[in-house]
């Protein structure tokens, strides 16, 4: 049990990450899904995203994202369209799964565990740009958008890298607040984010920048974010007005525990600071022992 607030965010990453029956049991899944999209479209390239395809899965969580290159022309010209005939096609694959459309993605809800529920993206491949592909998904309005999911990988792993393997769990660190506390805040959000945030830090000390990036989210009002590969235009932290709203007075109590937590590791009480902690992440946090 951790003695000190750098033993209990390592504790509490070790937590974070997914365990072995989670990611078995999405194993399983890819093959028949692969399949699936392989004779009905064509399919040219499945390839895993988001979350865990960069490493920033939060274990329970977090579901599994693929992108799904299918060729253009099975794509209808309305991306509303083109959504529901691939959602049929794996729904007649799928039928007792729930398959349904959650633009831009496609959710086939599989199993027990979250990590089992399966979100396909399917996109179009228009080429290239720096070195990384690009591709079109749907925009949620019907039309579509460029989206370089590599490109964003590369991003944060570029910064990650560069400050010892820090900006990652910082990352799992946000999402988990998010999701201990059900913030209406978008995941790719908060990576990008965190990582825009990082790319100025000089070293990442877990305790300081949980407290710094949730004050650094809150004096931006969780204002959309200029995609910092300049592939996604703008990204939004939330889907309604309703969400920012909630996420926005989640995100206010938020920074003053965290801040509470800094002032007490200042003051040396470590046990008050765990506490914070704790009453931060819904008492995901470790428990400290003295």
């Amino acid at each position: 049990m951790p003695r000190t607030i750098e033993e209990g965010f390592n504790d509490f990453l070790s937590r974070l990450k997914a365990k072995a029956p989670e990611t078995e049991a999405a194993k399983s899944h890819r093959a028949s899904i692969e399949a699936c999209l392989v004779n009905n479209f064509g399919l040219k390239r499945f390839v895993r995203i988001g979350s865990f395809g960069n490493g920033t899965s939060v274990s329970g969580y977090s579901d599994i994202d693929y992108l799904a290159s299918i060729p253009t022309n099975q794509f209808k010209q309305s991306s509303v369209a083109s959504l529901t005939k691939i959602r049929d096609a794996l729904e007649l694959r799928f039928p007792r799964t729930g398959v349904h459309v959650n633009s831009p993605a496609i959710a086939v809800p599989f199993g027990t565990y979250k990590s089992e529920s399966t979100e396909i993206v399917p996109g179009h491949y228009v080429g290239e740009a720096n070195g990384h592909k690009v591709y079109e998904i749907a925009d949620g309005n019907g039309g579509w958008m460029r989206v370089s999911p590599d490109a964003h990988n590369t991003y944060v792993t570029r910064i990650d890298q560069r400050l010892g393997g820090r900006v990652k769990p910082l990352i799992r660190f946000i999402k988990a607040w998010k999701f201990h506390r059900q913030v209406p805040i978008s995941s790719f959000y908060i990576e990008m984010r965190v990582a825009k945030y990082a790319e100025d830090e000089s070293s990442i000390l877990y305790d300081i920048d949980v407290s710094a990036v949730l004050k650094s989210l809150w004096s931006h009002q969780l204002a959309q974010l200029q995609d910092p590969t300049g592939f996604s235009g703008y990204v939004r932290a939330c889907k309604t007005e309703a969400q920012q709203n909630d996420a926005l007075s989640k995100l206010s109590t938020a920074v003053i525990r965290a801040q509470k937590a800094r002032t007490a590791s200042r003051e040396g009480s470590t046990s008050d600071a765990f506490s914070w902690w704790r009453l931060l992440y819904n008492d995901a946090f470790p428990t400290y022992y003295r």
